[in-house]
């Protein structure tokens, strides 16, 4: 039987993020870029968000962040992290958690590392929550460059970030992220700009990394074997909204969701024969304007009947910890009742 999802009393987790709406102002009228966006990190574990460009997984990496344009607002909502809402902090609370508690890897390196300064002092000016005297600060960075697969690093890190190619300038902002020994890492689409057999060295490395130190991560991604690999629990976003969650062995082997089976089924290591058509969503993603009506994924949806064109879907327990937004499980329960 499958019901509604009630929230559990237990501890809180290190990230809880509730309800989260975020709009941006544009002149057509305000874009609902997050709706009602609801997610919970564990201390120690790796959360996934996945989906389609534009289903607002970034804009939630950087809402976390604090990272927003000016045209954006947080409309309602909580962030929570460690016990603290983030969206309630001053400017100057929210800067003693960056770059300390919190630590991000941007999706490109060549634009997240300043071009004119030197890797050393990047990474010693990163340290400015630490105590300790410029040499020690070097020696730190040049062990972490050491722990993240830079040769030479003694003599490496007083090179500029052009004199490095682009699976090193990676590894290079990974070791500044967790220099800091950050509470949660968050990654953003950290293996992008890379080809295959990096991007393959890099889940790799985070992966053991994130075991060594312990930190939580937050990675944000559209491909879906990287999550597979990496993660212990996935988010599926679309359209601004979180359709599906939970551990990475039910969304994979039992999506509830038929926007995540439609993503899992457009994966090209799916396909089994040689062909020069991949498969495809077919339709195109709605437009975020103005309110919404019936379920966000109705246009796209094989499975669509009356409800979905009235009724926002409510959140439903698969099993325990995996969750999705589907009128699809209310008929199931109806027929297990």
């Amino acid at each position: 039987m499958i019901e509604p999802v009630r929230t559990p009393n237990s501890k809180a987790p290190l990230l809880q993020v509730r309800d989260l709406n975020l709009d941006f102002g544009s002149p057509k009228g305000r874009l609902h870029a997050l709706r009602n966006v609801s997610l919970d990190l564990e201390a120690g574990q790796i959360l996934g968000i996945v989906g389609e460009s534009g289903s607002g997984k970034s804009t939630l990496a950087y809402s976390i962040m604090g990272l927003l344009p000016e045209n954006a607002e947080i409309t309602a909502g909580t962030i929570n992290f460690e016990g603290s809402d983030l969206l309630r902090l001053s400017a100057r609370e929210r800067r003693r958690l960056m770059g300390n508690r919190l630590s991000m890897v941007f999706q490109d390196p060549m634009t997240s590392l300043n071009p004119v300064r030197t890797i050393e002092s990047q990474m010693i000016d990163i340290q400015h929550h630490s105590r300790g005297s410029r040499a020690e600060k070097r020696a730190r960075a040049i062990a972490m460059l050491k722990r993240v697969g830079i040769p030479d690093a003694d003599r490496r890190i007083a090179a500029y970030p052009h004199q490095f190619s682009g699976g090193m300038r990676q590894r290079v902002c990974i070791a500044m992220a967790l220099l800091v020994s950050p509470t949660l890492l968050i990654a953003d689409e950290p293996t992008t700009a890379l080809d295959a057999t990096m991007e393959v060295q890099i889940i790799h490395l985070l992966k053991d990394l994130q075991m060594e130190f312990g930190c939580s991560v937050l990675f944000v991604s559209h491909h879906l074997g990287a999550v597979a690999e990496l993660c212990d629990r996935v988010a599926v976003m679309y359209a601004g909204e979180v359709v599906e969650q939970g551990f990475v062995r039910d969304i994979f082997r039992n999506p509830g969701h038929p926007y995540t089976r439609a993503l899992l089924e457009c994966d090209p290591a799916t396909v089994k024969e040689k062909t020069r058509t991949l498969p495809t969503i077919p339709g195109d993603v709605p437009s975020v304007l103005g309110a919404q009506k019936g379920c966000i994924f109705r246009q796209r949806c094989p499975q669509a009947f009356g409800a979905c064109e009235r009724v926002i879907p409510e959140e439903y327990a698969i099993t325990d910890g995996h969750t999705a937004r589907c009128h699809a499980l209310a008929n199931k329960k109806a027929i297990a009742s």
